[in-house]
């Protein structure tokens, strides 16, 4: 079946733009998103995400923006006639907060985020609101693809009804579904979109190549076409589910090495001079995927009456390590003789990974909640987020400059600018430093995860 793209992609994150612009290479591309900010800043080549290109961002937008101008010969004489470029143009892309334009489309691709709540349960909000938006617009013979990650069988049980109910038309005969789980890399500039292979799958047979197809066209890695929405849903949500446990693996030896006075990375470094060891390192587990996914599998297995023991375990050792950070650096501070109630401390670092302005699901909020029990007095320091955003989120004051001295001082991401600090100015002699990234000299720090 050969089948006419007419892209629109529903949400502009991490995710979305990142497609959309790609798609906008080969197809008309309509990029949607409910935030009117966010589409007036990508309409001005403006990325607050940082994942795009600002240059190309413009470049693919001009596609569609910019009129053609050409010579024909009316009435005897050679005039100048402009046509309207969505119609002699094949691509292109452009952004709108308006449902109506989403008309156009035959290929709706979901990219919403899919969160959980205060209770850690699976918060689908996003994901059935732009269900009911596409219901409202879907056509006989449309397709609409899932990429949000969710757990198995969301799409068929959760979103499908929704399509069915603000559409008026039938699952599978009507409308076709597929599901295509996200793999972006937030901040990474070496494993992009195109360079990751792509798991896809269709509703029917015929959809499932349809899909795929659509995804092999622009994915240079590659794709695996999955028998079913079920197990491509489900293969979300393991990869980050394994990564997650195998990292909460080496966060509980952090806890344990610590009370024998064993540096973790020292015996990680050892272990892995065996073939097949995997070198993970302990650390601060946040964002939107790993942080997130495994209670979205945990949620589907208790509906199914099964407890899951290891991906819940797992999770309250990463969920705990924040706390366990804090901490230690009072009980180093004790040590110096520093008394607690007043202190200062700084926090350099709030994304919830390097060299990315993501704070979705930063757990170095614990790190500063646990120091204000405690009595201290906390700054954040983070050029990288949007303060506003951070203020609004979390409800702290990031400070734009490092001035004072601080009785501790702890590393929680290492974004490369962070090379450039010089800590002597921001420290004392007694001042505790704590590296949760192990990137500092060893010298210089009091203790590390």
């Amino acid at each position: 079946m050969n089948y006419n793209h007419q892209i629109a992609v529903i949400g502009l994150g991490y995710v979305g733009l990142p497609l959309a612009l790609e798609f906008s290479k080969k197809y008309q591309v309509l990029g949607f998103d409910i935030n009117k900010e966010r589409v007036n800043e990508l309409n001005n080549g403006v990325d607050r995400t940082m994942e795009a290109d600002s240059n190309e961002l413009l470049e693919r937008i001009n596609c569609l923006k910019y009129p053609t101008y050409f010579e024909e010969e009316l009435d005897g004489e050679l005039q100048v006639v402009t046509m309207e470029p969505k119609k002699i143009l094949n691509n292109g892309l452009r952004f709108s907060t308006e449902w109506t334009d989403l008309e156009t489309a035959n290929t709706y691709i979901v990219t919403v985020p899919t969160p959980i709540d205060h209770f850690k349960k699976p918060d689908l909000t996003p994901l059935l609101k732009a269900s009911e938006i596409v219901g409202t617009v879907l056509k006989k013979g449309d397709i609409v693809i899932y990429e949000s990650t969710v757990y198995p069988g969301c799409t068929e049980e959760d979103c499908v009804p929704v399509l069915e109910k603000w559409s008026g038309l039938k699952y599978n005969v009507d409308f076709f579904c597929g599901y295509s789980p996200e793999r972006i890399n937030p901040g990474d500039k070496v494993n992009t979109l195109t360079k990751i292979k792509k798991v896809t799958s269709g509703s029917t047979p015929e959809i499932a190549n349809i899909v795929n197809n659509l995804y092999g066209s622009i994915i240079t890695a590659g794709t695996h076409m999955a028998p079913s929405l079920k197990v491509a849903e489900a293969s979300k949500a393991i990869e980050n589910a394994q990564r997650d446990i195998n990292i909460s693996f080496v966060n509980e030896l952090a806890l344990i090495f610590d009370r024998m006075g064993i540096d973790t990375n020292d015996v990680i470094e050892a272990a892995a001079t065996k073939w097949n060891f995997l070198k993970y390192k302990p650390g601060l587990v946040g964002g939107h995927c790993i942080g997130v996914d495994p209670y979205y599998l945990a949620h589907k297995a208790e509906s199914l009456g099964y407890h899951p023991q290891v991906i819940l375990s797992g999770r309250r050792v990463n969920d705990h390590m924040g706390q366990f950070v804090a901490g230690k650096v009072i009980k180093l501070m004790i040590n110096k003789n520093h008394k607690i109630k007043g202190a200062k401390a700084l926090i350099i670092g709030f994304t919830f990974k390097e060299n990315c302005p993501d704070t979705r699901n930063s757990r170095v909020i614990d790190i500063y909640n646990e120091l204000l029990q405690f009595g201290m007095q906390v700054d954040v320091y983070d050029p990288w987020v949007d303060k506003q955003h951070v203020r609004k989120e979390y409800g702290i004051e990031l400070i734009d400059e490092i001035v004072d001295h601080y009785d501790a001082l702890i590393l929680a991401v290492s974004h490369t600018a962070f090379d450039l600090l010089d800590f002597s100015l921001m420290t004392n002699c007694d001042t505790v430093i704590f590296d949760s990234k192990s990137v500092m000299p060893r010298d210089l720090v009091d203790g590390r995860l």
